[in-house]
């Protein structure tokens, strides 16, 4: 076992910023009012949550017309699908949820989960292509007046390829009497991408603070218009009634601390970073076997997704996480048994090159020097296992 750790799994979560944990310490100790009271200890936790909400509002773009805290990008996104059909099964006898079969677990969960508990609540998938982007025509196929939200996510978390949010967004208020409701899992693209540019037309957008360099505790789900939500959790009536329970000033903070450098450091960490998967991905392409998943598509400049024909990803991240080296498989393990991608199904890949699937993400702290031990070790592994086969 290797004593360096080079972390190429920022897809998961990304390093604490230094930032962040220094404007997360004051609410961490000592006396934090409740927001919800009236003393001056309250008032003070009120104010950072306000000002907090300020800068999530701006990261995501204005007019935010609300921003609702909550505990990670999972909730958020829960909040968003959850509350809308639930809201939207008041008024309509059929409540559709138009999605890509390669969404985050988050939203799929939640779509099917609505979906076997109420008998008029319905999920209607739309088509990808080989490379996991929706195509148009499915989504104007797919939208009409029976649909309660249309959700796609801004950047594939597995694979980094982006979505043509201008057309969801587009297709959504247009192919519905008075104008759908859009919603997009933004969680993977907010390092990366402006998102007041990007998701400029999507009604709700959600976002997650540990992708940014932030507490894994925080998220946010904001919304560009006033929509009516039912709350997921009543509780005390906190977030304007949208999510009960009180909030974690520190987790607010925190996020929104996160927002701020990225929004300071973007351009300069896109422009390095794309460099460096430039280099990586140029080495690994000449190793017999390899290949980048959607390299002629425009991809989040950190994430470089690969397949290794003929190898298993549990055997190369093994052999990888020996040697140091932290980072990721596009499959998951069930009982022992390797269990495909549902991203990489939905996308028509063969299960024989999927099995092999790996990805590398990168972020604000990878260097060249970690690119070049990730290729020499990389390269090890592959020529290792392939001569014991």
């Amino acid at each position: 076992m290797s004593d360096s750790i080079f972390y190429f799994d920022h897809g998961a979560s990304a390093p604490r910023l230094d930032e962040v944990a220094e404007a997360m310490a004051p609410w961490e100790r000592g006396v934090v009012g409740n927001p919800s009271g009236m003393h001056s200890a309250s008032r003070a936790a009120r104010r950072a949550i306000e000002d907090a909400r300020d800068v999530v509002a701006n990261f995501v773009g204005q007019p935010a017309h609300e921003v609702i805290f909550t505990g990670g990008g999972t909730e958020s996104c829960h909040l968003a699908i959850a509350g809308v059909v639930r809201e939207h099964r008041k008024h309509h006898a059929i409540s559709d949820i138009v999605i890509p079969p390669t969404e985050h677990h988050a939203v799929l969960n939640t779509a099917l989960a609505l979906a076997d508990e109420f008998d008029d609540v319905r999920v209607r998938f739309l088509d990808v292509d080989t490379n996991g982007i929706i195509t148009t025509e499915s989504l104007w196929d797919n939208v009409g007046d029976k649909t309660a939200i249309v959700s796609v996510m801004t950047i594939n978390n597995e694979t980094g390829v982006y979505q043509p949010m201008p057309i969801v967004g587009t297709v959504t208020a247009g192919g519905v009497a008075n104008g759908g409701i859009s919603h997009t899992d933004a969680v993977a693209a907010a390092p990366w991408l402006y998102l007041p540019a990007m998701t400029e037309n999507i009604d709700m957008i959600s976002i997650a603070g540990h992708k940014l360099g932030g507490p894994v505790n925080s998220g946010a789900l904001i919304l560009r218009r006033e929509i009516t939500l039912a709350p997921v959790s009543v509780g005390g009536g906190q977030e304007r009634g949208h999510r009960g329970g009180t909030v974690d000033v520190a987790a607010a903070v925190g996020l929104a601390a996160a927002c701020s450098v990225i929004d300071r450091e973007r351009q300069e960490v896109n422009h390095r970073v794309t460099e460096l998967r430039a280099r990586l991905e140029a080495a690994l392409s000449y190793i017999p076997g390899v290949a980048i998943t959607a390299m002629e598509e425009t991809r989040a400049p950190g994430c470089t997704h690969i397949t290794v024909e003929g190898l298993a990803s549990e055997e190369l991240l093994f052999l990888l996480d020996n040697a140091g080296i932290c980072a990721s498989a596009g499959a998951s393990c069930s009982s022992g048994a390797s269990v495909m991608s549902h991203v990489l199904e939905a996308m028509k890949m063969p299960e024989h090159k999927a099995r092999g699937a790996l990805r590398f993400t990168m972020g604000r702290e990878t260097t060249k020097e970690d690119v070049d031990q990730v290729i020499a070790v990389f390269a090890d592994v592959v020529y290792s296992l392939r001569g014991k086969k």
